[in-house]
């Protein structure tokens, strides 16, 4: 089961990516969003899809928001494209990983630039 959750996870990842970038007309979409993973529940009924969006926090908020207005007809979308007996409900949230990365790359800076430097006795 693993295995078959995995592939279905990123074939959804696959085809909202796809319906995003081209058929859904959401000015609060027109930035850089980019789905990062989907995490479909042991039933496949619903599905958290996890996205990072470039921006300030509230860029983010508009994309999420967005996106979430959209949920009903990507539901719809996919059950077109898909083969699949049930097409999982979709809810959204911010995969704010990227952000932490980053924050843990410029503390490293700082330390590495001798803010970290004092304490060697």
């Amino acid at each position: 089961m693993p295995r078959r959750a995995d592939r279905i996870n990123e074939l959804l990842r696959q085809e909202i990516s796809l319906l995003l970038a081209r058929q859904v007309k959401d000015p609060r979409l027109d930035g850089l969003i980019t789905i990062t993973q989907v995490k479909t529940t042991n039933d496949l009924r619903n599905a958290r899809v996890f996205l990072s969006v470039m921006g300030d926090s509230t860029a983010k908020q508009s994309a999420l928001e967005g996106i979430q207005s959209a949920a009903t007809y990507l539901r719809r979308e996919l059950r077109d494209r898909l083969a699949m007996r049930y097409v999982p409900f979709l809810s959204f949230a911010m995969d704010n990983t990227l952000d932490e990365a980053d924050h843990l790359y410029q503390i490293m800076d700082q330390i590495h630039t001798g803010g970290g430097t004092e304490s060697s006795t």
